[in-house]
């Protein structure tokens, strides 16, 4: 509650807010995300949603996505712990000023330099953008398997995934390939987590048989 009452009143600028008025004051997404990524999301929906803002902060976490994919100075600069945090709040504040970035984004950007958390960028755009698929009733799904799987096992996959959607909700799902999970699979969707893989299984029955030792 302590760090999402300093993301929120980051955003607002209004530090006098004590934790609990903080917390009532909160729009809940409608899917909830966890951990420290999961608190500062749910925080800049709150205040993007009352805003009327959810659109524009969207699109900036797309276009930031796709920068720190290909320019990989600065995702190294962002990640660099010898640089101090003024000088990372610059660069970012000037990086988001030519894309003129919402000011919400600037805003949870600062927030983050000055917290010292921008190391968790990338974790807060992908948590935002589970809950940005949510409002737009999509339902993200990553599936994580040893080996890609051929387009039969995909649509037989994809359908019975789909039984599992709420009416008006659409499938978001993408393939993943993790040689050291053996076999099986694994499965994220929205808020929930399903490992089925054959490395689980073996660390979970050789656990029982130490124990049994």
């Amino acid at each position: 509650y302590v760090i999402l009452k300093l993301i929120v009143n980051s955003f607002f600028q209004a530090r006098s807010f004590s934790t609990t008025a903080v917390t009532k004051q909160l729009v809940q997404p409608p899917v909830q995300v966890f951990g420290l990524e999961g608190r500062y999301a749910t925080a800049l929906y709150s205040a993007a949603k009352k805003k009327n803002s959810l659109d524009a902060v969207d699109k900036d976490f797309k276009e930031l996505s796709a920068l720190l994919k290909t320019d990989g100075q600065l995702k190294e600069f962002l990640l660099n712990p010898l640089l101090s945090k003024d000088l990372k709040k610059q660069a970012v504040e000037s990086v988001l000023a030519k894309k003129k970035a919402s000011p919400l984004t600037v805003n949870l950007f600062g927030a983050l330099a000055e917290n010292g958390r921008l190391t968790n960028v990338e974790g807060i755009i992908s948590a935002f953008g589970i809950i940005m698929a949510a409002v737009r009733g999509e339902v993200i799904c990553e599936v994580t398997t040893a080996k890609p799987l051929d387009a039969a096992m995909l649509k037989e996959l994809e359908a019975s995934l789909k039984a599992f959607l709420k009416k008006g909700e659409s499938l978001q799902l993408t393939q993943k390939v993790d040689p050291t999970i053996l076999g099986g699979m694994v499965v994220s969707i929205g808020d929930k987590y399903i490992d089925m893989s054959m490395a689980s299984k073996i660390k979970k029955y050789t656990g029982l048989l130490q124990e049994a030792v």
